[in-house]
């Protein structure tokens, strides 16, 4: 009695087993027995119907589909959008380039239209110099073109080089002589200025040409 007892349940379970096996197996490809997403197939016949037991409508392809598609527009959409702005970019360089470039020619426009009026001054007292005989008037003319010349250098941090009995110095000075000089003090010092030299604020803009003593 216990033996058949046995031997039921066995058939029993490998009924249920069975059945279990045909239930996956009617399962569709993209879905498991619980209903979720195992595996997307490759491709798929959207008119192919669902087997029976499976969650899905038959239209799974579709709807994948729909989201390459999708994807693919969203993809166009972003590289569009990626040419405009390279492209905006590429036009700004280069009009900021030629504004850089325009800036460069142009960057001593203001100093020169300050330099002018100087020259205005040097024309009109080269224009009096014939007919006028007293040397004396014409000498305060040109001292006073020389003293504006000399105040607007120094408005735009231009200074002179103090060199004359100074010390000989290679980073301010030009030696283009040497002459030799009874007074032991002025070895080794500058005894004339050949060609003036001058800061622009801090910096050299040209060296003192001049002669040392040795």
């Amino acid at each position: 009695m216990r033996r058949k007892k046995k031997h039921n349940q066995k058939e029993a379970k490998q009924k249920n087993l069975n059945e279990a096996t045909d239930n996956k197996e009617n399962t569709c490809k993209p879905h498991n027995n619980n209903g979720r997403i195992s595996d997307i197939p490759p491709s798929g016949d959207s008119t192919e119907s669902a087997p029976e037991g499976c969650i899905c409508t038959g239209d799974t392809a579709d709807n994948i589909a729909l989201e390459v598609r999708a994807v693919e527009e969203k993809l166009a959409e972003m590289q569009d959008k990626y040419i405009r702005l390279s492209a905006e970019f590429d036009n700004y360089r280069r009009r900021t380039l030629r504004e850089k470039m325009e800036l460069s020619k142009y960057a001593g426009e203001s100093l020169l239209l300050k330099i002018i009026p100087l020259m205005d001054d040097f024309e009109r007292a080269l224009k009096h110099m014939d007919p006028v005989t007293d040397g004396v008037a014409m000498k305060n003319g040109i001292d006073l073109i020389y003293s504006k010349f000399s105040e607007f250098l120094k408005q735009n941090g231009i200074k002179e080089i103090e060199s004359l009995n100074s010390n000989f110095n290679v980073n301010l000075h030009e030696a283009i002589a040497k002459v030799p000089v009874a007074d032991d003090d002025k070895k080794g010092k500058v005894v004339d200025v050949v060609l003036k030299g001058y800061y622009l604020q801090d910096k050299v803009l040209r060296f003192s040409k001049v002669v040392v003593g040795e």
